[in-house]
Parts: structure tokens; sequence; C-alpha cells
């Protein structure tokens, strides 16, 4: 069993899954302690002892029905199926098999282990021999479906399918110069070629769930990236919850490309002129290079999130995708408004990021039912926190700028903008509206430095990736 927890929690790491060698130990010891004979509490003591983050736990429970379950399952269908086709039931299906068993057993027909496992529908030695065929066929290379006739072949070869059906030939012709009841020879026939047609049938299926394997963590990055494009509008309750996952994904993958750049800046960048300075002692031969080693101080952000009812679930992926980020800051506040204007850094702080946000978006800290006012909620931004506005300071509106035909107040900007570093304003409606009816985004463009659209989370994405760049 240890060699099959190494070979699935290799499965594990190649699918994006990071387990550590002392989480593989213990994986070994929760296996000791709770067994194999009950499937449900083995899963979940090797989930316990291997999975450290709630996002993994799908591909998980994926990998794991796969890798322990799918051959299983697989071989017993094989033989419902043989059952549906000889319209027999399990009892009756296992006393053909006992009588196929005599009856060669009285003709002394001496068969191969292949075909005695198959003809005795010994699972557990059909399961062996499928995966020492597959091993044998390196059938875990499989990239694409359209190699998938290829390992079939290979697997076909490594368990010798020609020579069975030879055998099995050969078996049907002994049987038949039996004297056996015509009825009982007619079953026995049907039950030699539809397990021959089985085995052909397991190793194509066989070679499928490899490529199942290989292609979870492709699989996974596509329902991610179609999810990533649906509008913020129309998500399905469902898809908020997914859409939770996906979030925490892409943030990792941001902190991963992140993370490899700042490791190539501590190097720094080659330094032209102070390399020839520094050699001008040695002829301008450049025997010592200087690179640029200044370190950038990590920014501070603040976020102001509308969470209006119409750009709710916009506001919800922003403060989750912030905070998913935020050892990439120095700093990270957060507020909320509607009408008012409410700090919600130390909500976050104290809770769980999920229950914070839905006590934020459902009225725990301002009048969230309120009719929007940007510039009322602008103006006691400034009376409360335009101090702590500096020029290492990122400032992240995220609003429709529907403003009810209140005052504006978009010099609260214009001086927020003079001290931060930067303003980007992130709008989830189309960029044809803006601007029209109450609308007051022509006002505010003016002192954003970056103003985007952001209707789904791929934009949100690629905004906060330049953010941090």
């Amino acid at each position: 069993m240890d060699d099959k927890i190494i070979e699935f929690v290799g499965l594990l790491r190649q699918n994006g899954l990071r387990v550590s060698l002392s989480e593989n130990m213990d994986g070994f010891r929760a296996a000791r302690l709770v067994g194999l004979r009950d499937r449900l509490a083995f899963k979940d003591a090797l989930r316990a002892a291997v999975v450290k983050r709630e996002v993994d736990t799908s591909s998980f429970d994926e990998l794991f029905d796969l890798y322990f379950g799918g051959m299983g399952q697989m071989i017993k269908a094989s033989a419902d199926s043989i059952m549906g086709a000889l319209e027999i039931d399990a009892a009756t299906f296992q006393e053909l098999l006992d009588k196929l068993a005599e009856i060669l057993k009285d003709l002394d027909i001496d068969l191969s282990e292949v075909a005695k496992h198959l003809l005795s529908n010994d699972t557990g030695q059909i399961e062996k021999l499928l995966r020492e065929a597959a091993k044998a066929a390196e059938a875990n290379q499989i990239q694409r479906s359209f190699q998938e006739g290829r390992y079939s072949h290979a697997m076909a070869q490594a368990i010798g399918l020609g020579s069975l059906a030879e055998e099995m030939d050969a078996l049907k012709i002994g049987l038949g110069e039996a004297d056996l009841d015509p009825e009982l020879l007619e079953k026995l026939k049907r039950l030699i070629d539809r397990r021959l047609q089985d085995l052909t049938d397991m190793i194509k299926r066989s070679v499928r769930m490899e490529l199942e394997k290989q292609d979870h963590s492709l699989r996974e990055t596509q329902r991610i990236q179609t999810l990533a494009e649906k509008s913020f509008y129309y998500l399905s309750e469902d898809e908020i919850r997914r859409m939770k996952e996906a979030v925490t994904k892409l943030a990792q993958r941001l902190k991963n490309v992140v993370s490899v750049r700042r490791r190539q800046a501590k190097r720094g960048k080659f330094d032209l002129k102070a390399t020839l300075r520094k050699n001008l002692q040695y002829g301008g031969v450049p025997f010592k290079i200087q690179f640029d080693r200044r370190v950038k101080d990590k920014p501070q952000v603040m976020v102001l999130c509308d969470v209006s009812d119409s750009v709710r679930n916009v506001s919800r992926f922003m403060l989750q995708f912030v905070y998913s980020l935020q050892d990439l800051y120095s700093r990270v506040r957060s507020f909320i408004f509607v009408s008012e204007l409410g700090e919600v850094t130390r909500l976050f702080e104290e809770q769980d990021i999920n229950d914070a946000i839905e006590q934020a978006l459902t009225g725990g800290i301002i009048n969230v039912f309120a009719h929007s006012d940007f510039g009322r909620a602008f103006r006691s931004f400034h009376r409360e926190f335009i101090a702590a506005v500096n020029n290492r300071t990122t400032v992240i509106v995220l609003g429709d700028a529907r403003n009810n035909y209140n005052l504006p107040h978009e010099w609260v900007l214009k001086e927020v903008q003079i001290r931060a570093k930067q303003v980007i304003w992130l709008n989830p409606e189309n960029r044809l509206t803006w601007g029209f009816g109450d609308s007051e985004m022509d006002r505010y463009l003016p002192y954003c430095d970056v103003v985007e659209e952001c209707r789904n989370l791929n934009q949100l994405y690629r905004v906060i990736d330049r953010m941090v760049r």
C-alpha cells in the first residue's frame, strides 16, 4: 500500500497540489491507523494528512476516486454488463463461472494466468494485470486523446491479448467437443466471447483513466478560465461558490509569478554605466560586473469598494482577491460604501475572509440598502482618512459611478491623486455607458491614473497583476 500512496502523492503533485515529504509520511501513518477496509475512512484520513488548502479538496477527491476507485468500478461494471447481456442475476452468474471451472478441470484444459483470472472474474488479479500492463506500456506518459489508440495497443501487447484470443477460440472448440447441454454450451461460449471483449474494453478504459489523471490540471485550468470570463453580474449561487475557489487559485498563481519576479530582482539588472566606471582601472575590460541593486518597497493599498446592489458581486471578489494577495503589500486598508463609508480592515484581520465579506455585504458595517452617493462617501473619506494617503499608496476605487444625480465632489479624487502613488478606478459597467444618465464617470476620469472596465475575474486579475508588478 505504501507504494500506491507514493504513486498517488506523485499524481497529486503532478496536478498542482503541494504535498511535502513529512505530509507523505503522515499519509503512511494514517493508512496504517484506519486500515483499508473502510474506503471512505481511508479517503478522509489520507485527505487530512496531505491536503493543506481547502481549494485543493475537490481536486484530491476527484483524483482519489480515479486512482483508488476507478479501476475497481470499471471491472465491476464489466461484470454487470455481462449479466445484463446474458439476462442473469449475480447468483446465476457466479454459478455459471463455477460450472465453467468444473468443466475445465474435468477436461484437463490448461489455461494461462490471464485467462484463468478473466474466466473466474477474479477482480483483484484483473486489476493487478491491468496496472502492470499500464506500467509496462508507460500509459502514464499519455498527454492527448489522440494517443489513446497507441497506448491501448501497447497495453494489449503487454497483456498478450493476441495469444489470449487464440486461447479462447481453442477453448470454445474444446467445449464444443465435450458432451455438454446445448443451452449451457451456448451460454459458456457467449460468456467467453464477452470476457474477451470486456478485457479489450477495460484496456481502453484504463488508458482513458490515465489520460484523465494527466489531464486533470488542464481541465481544472479550463474550468477556471471559463468561469473567469463570465460577467460578475450573471453568476448563479453555485457559480459564486466556485468563483471563490477560482479567485483563490488565480491569486495564488499571481503570487507565484510575483515571487519569481522578486527572486530575479534581488540580483538586480545589469548596470552598464556602473560596470564601465568600476573597470576603468582594467582598461575598460569588464572583470567586475555591476548590477542595479535598488530594492523597491512593497506598495500600500487602499481599496474603496462600492457595495450597492448593482455591483455587490464585483466588490465581493475584489476584496477577496486583494486579501488573498495581502502579503505582497506592506499595508492593506479596505473601505466599503454606498452612501456612508465604513472601514472593514479590522474586520478582515479578525475574522475569516469569507465570513468578513458576508458581514460587510449584508449590512453589518454600513447601510447597504441606501441609494448610492459617491460624492458623500468621498467627502467622508477625505475628512477622516486623507492623511493616510502618501506617495507609496495605491488607491483603488471599485464602482459604477452611478451617483443618483447627487453632487460628485470630484475634487476629493483630485486631492487623492496628488498625494497618492496612483489612483486606479475599476468600473464593472461597459465603457459605452460611462457618462450617460446618472453616471459621473466622465467627471472622475481626469483624476485617475488607470481606469479599466472590470466585468469579470480575468479583467480583475490583469489589473492587479499590473499593479503589483
